[in-house]
Order: structure tokens, then sequence, then C-alpha cells
């Protein structure tokens, strides 16, 4: 028999489940040739945390090999959405940074996906609202990256 505790989890990540496929779908349409969601992620954080990273600070942070982040970043480099430049203070290391042009599409992007769906769901969800609906997922994040963390 399961518990109301597990009920509770399986509920709740089915609907995260869900809610990430729809959503999936809606950027899959809108993207521009060539991007991928995990491009858009990467520039999505690229965006969020300002200043460079290391292709293995991006691996960590993402949770995916650095080969497969370097594999990301050169595309993205090549299509001209991010700078990659050599560490001054250690030449076998390498600093990534989003572009100012891609820094800007990334914000209009993020707001694209799903014009009629997003104008319809400001009309019934508060700011407030979708602020206490991101404290979840946000808390879940922390708690992986802390429990990565030892």
């Amino acid at each position: 028999m399961v518990d109301s505790e597990s009920s509770l989890a399986i509920a709740l990540f089915g609907e995260i489940l869900t809610v990430h496929q729809l959503i999936r779908n809606q950027l899959d349409r809108v993207l521009p040739k060539g991007m991928e969601l995990s491009h858009l992620t990467v520039l999505n954080h690229l965006a969020n945390t300002k200043g460079e990273k290391t292709p293995a600070q991006l691996a960590k942070s993402f949770h995916v090999t650095r080969g497969a982040m370097t594999n990301t970043l050169g595309k993205l480099e090549i299509s001209g959405y991010i700078h990659i430049r050599p560490d001054w203070d250690d030449a076998r290391r390498k600093l990534v940074e989003i572009s100012p042009a891609s820094y800007t599409n990334a914000l209009e992007l993020a707001g694209e996906p799903m014009p009629s769906k997003s104008d319809s769901l400001k009309r019934k969800i508060t700011e407030n609202e979708v602020d206490i609906e991101n404290k979840m997922p946000r808390n879940l994040r922390k708690i992986d990256d802390a429990t990565e963390a030892q």
C-alpha cells in the first residue's frame, strides 16, 4: 500500500513531468532553426547568472558531462549566441559568456513560446501567485544541488 506522503510525491512529479512535456512541445515550435532546448537552457542560465562561467561549472550546474557541455557550447558559439575566450589567469581553462545580443534575444524568447497561452494566464494568475508557485521547483533544485555537493 502506498502511504499519503508517497502519493503526494507521485502526484507532484507527475504534474511536473506533464508541464515539462507541454512546455517542451511549445518551445520546439518557436525556437530558432538549429537551436535545441538544451541550448536555450544554457543561454537562460548565462543570462540569469551574469558574468563568465567555465565549461566545467556549466556542466556541473546542468548535471552533464564536460564533453556534453563542450558540444553544446560549440554549437552556441558557432551560432554566435556565446563567446568563449581563454582564461588569462589559467591557460588551461576557458570562460564562457553570453553575447549581448543573445542576452536580449534570450529574454525575448523566454516570453515568446506561448503568447496566446501566456496572455490568458496573465489574466488568470497574479504575479504573486506565479512567485509562490516558482518557490517549490527552486527549492527542489536547491535540495538536489545540496545533495550533489555531499
